[in-house]
């Protein structure tokens, strides 16, 4: 079994790390460790979308993610090689996707810029089924937390078909990645690769 230590690798390099050696190699059995939850949950997604039976488990202060080739699966959008954008039909939705890199909306008064983003978070429905990927970095993730006034707004668009991608790195700086209510955990590759995709990219 191949042995893979991440440890001390800053998001995306441990998925980038265990890519490299399943596309050097045919393996059937790997094992990555990491030093961080969020980069377990995203070593655990990137070898399940690869196909792979995961199981992971934490050793003290190290994660262990443990694959065993299975049935191949499709590998999600973020861990394939990004393809050209087809030409879009009119008739097509545009896939816009919005970065929100701060709990609060514009700078000046901190408490009208909460509520600014808060009145923005609940007014995306609107955009309909265009919306395609919302995205939390830095002080974003917050948004996607325990007690945060838009998780049940989240919440909905997630149901509705809206993807969530929430910063583990930004969650493990903030202590707060036990406490993601919604959305996927996620690493930079995931979210480069939806902006390479995306028709339009929101930054707020």
């Amino acid at each position: 079994m191949k042995q893979i230590d991440a440890r001390g690798l800053a998001c995306p390099a441990p998925v980038l790390q265990t890519r490299a050696a399943l596309d050097e190699q045919r393996l059937s059995a790997v094992t990555v460790i990491v030093d961080n939850a969020a980069a377990q949950q995203n070593v655990s997604r990137f070898l399940t979308s690869r196909g792979f039976n995961v199981q992971a488990s934490q050793q003290g202060a190290d994660y262990l993610v443990v694959g065993q080739a299975g049935q191949a699966s499709q590998a999600s959008v973020a861990e394939q090689a990004v393809p050209a954008k087809p030409a879009r039909a009119a008739t097509d939705l545009a896939k816009i996707m919005v970065m929100c890199a701060a709990d609060r909306l514009g700078s000046g008064d901190d408490v009208l810029g909460a509520g600014l983003m808060v009145n923005f978070i609940r007014t995306l429905k609107e955009m309909g089924p265009e919306l395609w990927r919302l995205v939390f970095v830095n002080s974003g993730v917050k948004l996607a937390v325990t007690g945060s006034a838009v998780l049940d707004d989240l919440k909905a668009l997630e149901a509705a078909g809206v993807t969530i991608l929430v910063c583990g790195t930004c969650l493990n700086h903030f202590k707060l990645i036990e406490q993601k209510q919604v959305g996927e955990t996620t690493n930079m590759l995931d979210i480069v690769t939806a902006m390479q995709l995306a028709d339009k990219v929101v930054n707020l």
